[in-house]
């Protein structure tokens, strides 16, 4: 295997890679979690915000 082929097999395996995470990210069972990871900044967490350093 020379690397010209190395290069090819490698750039095929991170383009596949790639496009799964991609599905990943946009599949319809992963939206509620991340809506709800979105939203943490702007949950309130009940604890005395003067008292942060």
């Amino acid at each position: 295997m020379n690397a010209g082929t190395l290069s090819a097999v490698l750039t095929v395996v991170f383009f596949v890679l790639f496009l799964l995470i991609i599905w990943w990210a946009y599949s319809r069972s992963n939206k509620q979690k991340f809506e709800d990871a979105a939203n943490l900044p702007f949950q309130e967490d009940g604890g005395d915000v003067g008292q942060r350093h």
